[in-house]
């Protein structure tokens, strides 16, 4: 059974009615006939048509829905397609497949959904007002990362490459600019231990 397969068997309505007959409680050919509102032998044929493909199995209650055959042709789909292109929308719900439970997957190999997906992770763990040190955004990016292909540190090195993270004194930051490094009389004070 395929997407194409299924589509096709549920494009005559008569499938579809008997169809969700079934899924709503109708157990015997003559409930279905009266769920659907069909005669009985343009439901029985439609029946018929669904238990062939496998869509309609017989139970201890009498005729059901296979739904680990739909979970299974959905689950099938699902891996087999992936949406090229697409930027991710406020919810990360485009993110796929590189983002799926909250954790990196993998990274895009395109520059630009690249960003797109550590954009994502970055306004999820990072507070533009807060300076961070850097075992603390290596413990963000490590939770980021569990289970997934992709290592933390080479996270950490994309996002500070790609702006999203912007490091100075060992301080990590959101965006924004670099701290200054230390003039001479910075240095000065910091090295008599008078800061």
């Amino acid at each position: 059974m395929t997407p194409e397969n299924l589509v096709g068997l549920l494009a005559q309505p008569s499938r579809m009615r008997v169809l969700a007959a079934i899924a709503l409680g109708a157990t015997t050919p003559s409930a279905v006939a009266k769920a659907s509102g069909l005669p009985p032998k343009e439901a029985a044929r439609a029946v018929r048509r669904l238990w062939d493909h496998g869509v309609v199995v017989a139970g201890p209650q009498g005729l059901g829905v296979d739904y680990d055959l739909l979970s299974d042709l959905s689950r099938r789909t699902a891996a087999s397609t992936s949406p090229e292109g697409v930027v991710p929308d406020a919810e990360g719900g485009e993110l796929w497949p590189f983002v799926r439970g909250g954790r990196l997957i993998t990274l895009p190999a395109r520059q630009n959904r690249r960003r797109a997906v550590l954009e994502h992770v970055v306004a999820r763990s990072f507070d533009p007002a807060v300076e961070y040190d850097e075992r603390t955004v290596s413990e963000k990016l490590r939770e980021w990362c569990e289970g997934g292909e992709v290592d933390h540190v080479a996270v950490r090195r994309y996002l500070i490459d790609m702006g999203l993270l912007v490091r100075g004194n060992g301080v990590y930051r959101v965006k924004g600019e670099t701290p200054p490094e230390p003039g001479a009389a910075e240095r000065y004070v910091s090295f008599m231990g008078l800061d």
